[in-house]
């Protein structure tokens, strides 16, 4: 997984202005937790409520938010995030325009999520 995926075409995507999204190869790699409480690290999340609880909704959509947002490294989308549940909140994510077209220019599977 490249730490900056630009899309077939070649086209890079930016998160925020002059930080490219950083997208998974496929959703199958990305095997984070489902459950339990996740305390994401300082680079991702500088507030000082870094734990979130999957099993609330809420908070799970939160997460995803900051750490597809905020990650520079593909480590952090295999070990934080799951394709399984990324697939399914996709829709209720808000994401950054940039990001969203990012993720989905790669996995067309999800504009239909």
């Amino acid at each position: 997984m490249q730490a900056v995926s630009p899309t077939p075409t070649g086209v890079t995507f930016l998160a925020r202005p002059g930080r490219p999204a950083v997208v998974a190869r496929t959703l199958a790699e990305l095997s984070g937790p489902t459950r339990g409480v996740v305390e994401l690290p300082v680079r991702l999340m500088w507030n000082a409520e870094r734990t979130f609880d999957l099993g609330d909704p809420d908070q799970l959509l939160w997460m995803y938010e900051n750490v597809l947002r905020e990650t520079t490294r593909a480590e952090d989308l295999r070990a934080l995030i799951n394709g399984r549940t990324l697939r399914r909140v996709w829709r209720l994510l808000n994401l950054p325009r940039g990001v969203r077209q990012a993720w989905e220019s790669r996995h067309r599977g999800l504009r239909a999520a």
